[in-house]
């Protein structure tokens, strides 16, 4: 049997462990699985979670937004983690959050960040000095002396996971992101998780259900009347959609038998907020209303949980339709295949037609074709 990368001794004797990720609501949908499994296995060992800003910025014009990030809603309502270190988004908060990290001494440090690995090599050992520190490990050019230094100072790593042309053109076997992370689970700590174990889930507090009910009051929506989300917004343009054209599809949607009495929300980045009014405003939509969770994160899956079906581009509303069991059509690339959404059973993938092509490139036609 291979034994695991952190040697047992280690893990019996440490109280503490931290975790190292630039985290994105999708990573953490999956991820979550694996903090799981790691409590359960080791009970005696506090998790502690550095979620990485990688917008990091001196600009103070953007602190209010980024000090915003919904994902630290859901970390924060974990049980999982008895210490989140969420402000690395400016320089100074960074180092800060550096030398608080410094003072706990941890026996234990675990890098996940798939981006800039080296970096986060030096971020370890400046936190830990002594402690037993894995990362992830890229393949480095033989002359490449400052990152062959820098991976020197790792105690064991994960060899970086990458997906080849043929996986993207669906010519060879593609793992799914939660088999990806659950694979390091395994090589880090023997952990097994198991298939049904690996899907998304979301503890939704009773007050954001009790918010979504209120909202779908206020809209007019009523008892039995389905509702349909749609989702355009991305972080990168290559997997957004036009605002335009979700209103293009909800006006489609409305012009079918099928879908003539349905309502909709569509989502919008608080942000993006006031242009989305504007637009809207310039078009006759009943049933329709704009909708974005600018006070908590639950109020994102809250709504989610009441719809009967989901559109969206690929980002974490497509995950997140699966942790609330609702139906999705996801909108993809065909750069990403190990991101589609876990449970086939209630998800249809509609891809571009060319490798490098964006998701705008997908047309309300082709949509319109899939739902009917």
């Amino acid at each position: 049997m291979k034994m695991p990368l952190i040697p047992a001794e280690i893990l019996e004797k440490a109280d503490k462990i931290l975790f190292i990720a630039h985290l994105a609501l999708g990573d953490f949908t999956y991820m979550q699985n694996c903090f799981r499994a790691f409590a359960q296995a080791y009970p005696h060992i506090k998790i502690h979670l550095w979620v990485d800003e990688l917008r990091r910025t001196p600009d103070a014009n953007q602190w209010d937004n980024l000090k915003k990030y919904s994902l630290y809603d859901w970390v924060n309502a974990s049980d999982l983690f008895e210490r989140v270190y969420n402000q690395t988004y400016s320089p100074e908060l960074y180092n800060e959050s550096i030398r608080r990290a410094q003072t706990e001494e941890y026996p234990l440090v675990v890098s996940l960040a798939v981006h800039h690995r080296h970096k986060y090599v030096n971020l370890m050992r400046k936190i830990s000095a002594n402690g037993f520190i894995v990362g992830q490990k890229k393949r480095v050019r033989f002359y490449d002396i400052p990152k062959h230094l820098i991976y020197r100072q790792l105690d064991a790593f994960i060899p970086a996971y990458r997906i080849s042309k043929k996986q993207q053109a669906g010519l060879s076997y593609i793992p799914h992101i939660s088999s990806i992370y659950a694979d390091w689970f395994h090589q880090l700590f023997n952990i097994n998780i198991r298939d049904e174990d690996r899907f998304p889930y979301v503890d939704i507090p009773p007050r954001w259900h009790d918010y979504a009910r209120q909202q779908f009051a206020n809209w007019h929506f009523s008892a039995g009347q389905r509702v349909i989300f749609l989702n355009g917004f991305s972080k990168s343009p290559e997997r957004s959609w036009p605002l335009e054209r979700v209103f293009e599809l909800a006006a489609a949607m409305q012009g079918c038998e099928q879908w003539r009495e349905a309502g909709f929300v569509i989502n919008v980045i608080p942000e993006c907020m006031q242009a989305a009014q504007e637009l809207f405003a310039r078009r006759n939509l009943n049933q329709v209303h704009l909708f974005s969770a600018q006070e908590n994160f639950f109020q994102l899956p809250a709504i989610l949980s009441l719809t009967q079906l989901i559109i969206s581009v690929e980002t974490a509303v497509m995950h997140l339709a699966n942790a609330v069991h609702v139906p999705v059509v996801a909108l993809m690339r065909q750069t990403s295949p190990e991101w589609v959404p876990i449970n086939a059973n209630i998800s249809t993938i509609i891809r571009v037609g060319q490798r490098k092509d964006w998701v705008e490139k997908i047309s309300v036609d082709q949509v319109m074709k899939v739902i009917g």
